[in-house]
């Protein structure tokens, strides 16, 4: 397996290097966000181990530029940067994995194997359904290239709906990703369903009598 460590403290890098070969990886290093987004969009890598303070072009800008390209390699972000919204973010953007420095080096090991087991089906950082389009980082949403305003929770379900276009989702399913399951009536769906076909028309999201809903984005 082919690994591209980006990675700009050469201490680490080297000591990375060493690490992952001895488990068997082939390695790949680059020191800068440039020269490690070349090399990504190349290909030829099973998973891209990534920190997000680089010279030149930043890890996220390497990250959403390689999503948008449709590269899906299976990226970890390794970084000092380790708040909350730090790795929410880098999840955002379409990291797979999130590991804060320090790290233990046998938890880097396990976490790129467990990536490289589930490899690199497409996931596209913008969710576009008919003339619908979701920004899950940013949290925008348009509808024929025109904004529309929803609300936090109302974008949360028209996300989870996007993610699976054309599958109807029952409400149960649908409250237990988007509502805490144990606080919330299914009457709260049916709701909520009411408000984004009022902001985003009717036709965009499908009612299949005594199963569920499905988007269809038209």
């Amino acid at each position: 397996m082919r690994v591209l460590v980006v990675e700009d403290e050469q201490v680490l890098s080297r000591a990375l290097r060493r690490g992952l070969q001895a488990e068997g990886f082939a390695v790949d290093v680059a020191s800068d966000g440039d020269t490690g987004l070349q090399l990504a969009l190349e290909g030829g890598h099973d998973v891209v181990v990534l920190d997000l303070m680089l010279p030149g072009r930043s890890g996220v800008d390497v990250l959403r530029t390689m999503r948008g390209e449709q590269v899906w390699t299976p990226v970890l972000i390794l970084s000092a940067r380790d708040s909350d919204a730090d790795v929410a973010g880098g999840l955002d953007v379409g990291a797979d994995d999130y590991l804060p420095k320090p790290f233990a080096f046998t938890v880097l090991v396990a976490r790129l194997r467990a990536l490289l087991r589930r490899g690199a089906p497409p996931r596209p950082a913008v969710l576009r359904v008919g003339r619908l389009e979701l920004d899950p980082a940013t949290r925008e949403v348009h509808r024929d290239e025109e904004p529309v305003a929803l609300t936090t929770r109302e974008t949360a379900l028209l996300e989870q709906l996007m993610r699976r276009p054309g599958e109807v989702l029952s409400k149960i399913e649908l409250r237990d990703h988007v509502w805490d399951a144990a606080g919330d009536d299914l009457n709260v769906v049916e709701v909520y369903v009411g408000y984004l076909r009022r902001k985003l028309g009717r036709e965009t999201i499908e009612t299949v009598r005594g199963v569920g809903y499905r988007v269809v984005g038209r």
